[in-house]
C-alpha cells in the first residue's frame, strides 16, 4: 500500500505499493510511479513522466513532460531536469524530447540535465554538473559542461 501525505496532492491512480510521496508534493493525473519509491517534499511530478521501482527522489525536484526514470534511480535535491532546448512563454513544442535516466544511475544534488539527454546505468553525476550530451552507462561525470573523469566498476565506487 503506497503512502501520500496529507498536504500531498496526489492526482495519479498510476502509483505503485509501498511508494511514499511526502509534504507539499503535486503528481499529476497522467504520471506513473513504480513500487517502493521515496518522493520527499516539495517535488512536482508532470503528466508525461515515468518513474520506476525503488526510485528515490530528494526534496525540490521537478520532474517534466518527457522524462523516464528507470529502476534504482537517485535524484538528489533540486536536481533540474528540462524538456525544451528553445522555451519561450506560451510557445510550446508539438512534444517535448525524451530525456532518459537508465537503470541505477544517480543524479547529484543540483545538477541540470538539458533535454533529450541519456543517463547510462549506473552513471553517476556529480553535484551541480551541467549535463549538456549523453552520459555513458558507468561513468562519473562533473563539471560545466560535464566531463567524463572516470569510469565506475562497483554499485559502491564513487
Amino acid at each position: 500500500m503506497s503512502a501520500f501525505h496529507e498536504r500531498s496532492d496526489v492526482q495519479s491512480t498510476n502509483v505503485g505499493n509501498g511508494t511514499r510521496i511526502w509534504q507539499f508534493c503535486v503528481v499529476l493525473a497522467g504520471a506513473k510511479i513504480g513500487s517502493n519509491c521515496n518522493v520527499c517534499a516539495h517535488v512536482f511530478i508532470e503528466n508525461d513522466v515515468v518513474i520506476g521501482d525503488n526510485v528515490t527522489i530528494k526534496c525540490g525536484v521537478q520532474l517534466w513532460d518527457g522524462l523516464r526514470v528507470g529502476n534504482g534511480v537517485f535524484i538528489g535535491p533540486n536536481a533540474t531536469f528540462t524538456n525544451d532546448r528553445f522555451p519561450r512563454s506560451k510557445a510550446y513544442p508539438e512534444k517535448f524530447q525524451q530525456t532518459l535516466i537508465m537503470n541505477g544511475a544517480t543524479i547529484g544534488a543540483n545538477a541540470t540535465i538539458l533535454p533529450g539527454i541519456t543517463i547510462g546505468e549506473n552513471a553517476m553525476v556529480g553535484a551541480g554538473a551541467v549535463v549538456t550530451r549523453n552520459v555513458p552507462p558507468h561513468a562519473l561525470v562533473m563539471g560545466n559542461p560535464a566531463r567524463i573523469v572516470r569510469y565506475l566498476n562497483g554499485e559502491n565506487d564513487a
